[in-house]
């Protein structure tokens, strides 16, 4: 006899915002300095561009990238290694190279990613844009502050508070370098140049890991792992390994995954400068994987989604389209207008219904089968 499981009442579904609030939109006065970054490579048209200075970009990119994905992400968001305190601090001075404000804001809002991930409340969801989330969501006002109480336990340094602040100063100790190192070329192709790809480079995992690429393991978002992402980013690409197991700092988890910023902590680790370095242990990976049968709660989620964004969208235009189709003065217009209205709303309410319910059976499931999976794994063990 089967037994009646009686399932939590459903929460509303988490639905993209239809628009753009005031603190959403883009702030040209304060974005002009990044919108400038894009356009002073040109330069080199007139300084020439020499050998130098496009090494020079090539270090820059390649450091500005680690720095952000091993220090910003995988320590300063995800603790996945300790450091002790002088080189916690060079490695948050080192992120700041970046120009991607200081690590603390930089973990906390994407701890708050991590927490809402694909929902409502995510801060640069896929599902409100590319241009949302590939850059829309950091030139606006929305999210100038930081919520300390979501990164205290690295709020609590005062140097890395200081260098927070003055997040600045990384970025112009870099260009004045850059320029000393090759000239003009070099700042203008060196620094400027790698500046631009590496924005864009790490901003793709926002904007494409939850919309391109292959999933392994069923998490309740739609992250992916992309190969190519990960050449570009430094191994950042295996996005769903990243959320499945956030706590490693290996994001490629099998040898032919490339993952560079692991492989450059591990070298610190030979050393003793890096300790404590997490990674994914076999039972981790072993459990949880799509092709195995377990149920893919996120994707599950995300089509449910748009199938309710899609008769939000087009009840109004059915509505309108009767309006038009009767004559103005018609007796019969507003009559029909409220047939239609009344016989939509009834399809919506069963069709919310039906999709909560079956969110909500969808996600014990998902629970049931990854106990079952614990379960299994403690009786083999």
């Amino acid at each position: 006899m089967l037994e009646t499981v009686t399932l939590p009442p459903p929460e509303p579904l988490d639905l993209p915002h239809p628009g753009r609030a005031p603190d959403e939109r883009l702030n040209w006065k304060t974005s002009w300095p990044m919108l400038l970054v894009h356009v002073l490579p040109l330069f080199a048209v007139f300084t020439g561009v020499t050998v130098r200075a496009v090494v020079l970009c090539v270090a820059l990119y390649v450091l500005r990238v680690f720095f952000i994905t091993a220090g910003y992400h995988r320590y300063f968001s995800h603790r996945s290694y300790k450091l002790a305190r002088v080189p916690q601090f060079l490695m948050a001075f080192g992120g700041t190279m970046a120009a991607q404000k200081g690590p603390l804001w930089w973990a906390a809002h994407h701890r708050d990613h991590h927490r809402w991930s694909d929902t409502s409340r995510d801060i640069h969801s896929p599902q409100r844009g590319f241009w949302w989330s590939h850059m829309g969501w950091i030139v606006c006002d929305k999210y100038n502050g930081t919520d300390l109480d979501r990164i205290r336990d690295f709020a609590k340094y005062p140097e890395i508070r200081w260098i927070d602040k003055h997040n600045w100063i990384g970025p112009w100790v870099l260009g004045v370098a850059s320029f000393l190192i090759a000239g003009l070329p070099g700042l203008f192709v060196g620094f400027f140049l790698s500046q631009a790809l590496s924005w864009h480079a790490t901003f793709f995992i926002n904007s494409l890991a939850h919309v391109f690429g292959r999933r392994r393991f069923a998490t309740e978002d739609t992250s992916r792992n992309s190969f190519l992402l990960a050449v570009v980013t430094m191994g950042e690409g295996w996005h769903n390994n990243h959320h499945y197991y956030q706590a490693s700092a290996r994001q490629g988890f099998y040898w032919w995954e490339w993952d560079p910023s692991f492989y450059v902590l591990r070298a610190l680790s030979w050393v003793g400068i890096v300790k404590g370095l997490k990674t994914p242990p076999e039972r981790v990976l072993q459990a949880d994987r799509i092709r195995d049968g377990v149920f893919d709660i996120g994707m599950f989620k995300a089509h449910l989604n748009k199938a309710s964004q899609f008769v939000e969208a087009t009840e109004p235009a059915a509505v309108e389209r009767v309006a038009v189709a009767d004559a103005p003065g018609s007796d019969g217009l507003a009559a029909r207008r409220r047939a239609v209205e009344q016989g939509l709303q009834a399809k919506k309410e069963r069709l919310e219904g039906f999709v909560s319910g079956s969110l909500a059976s969808a996600e014990e499931l998902a629970r049931s089968t990854r106990r079952g999976e614990r379960e299994l794994g403690l009786l083999e063990g």
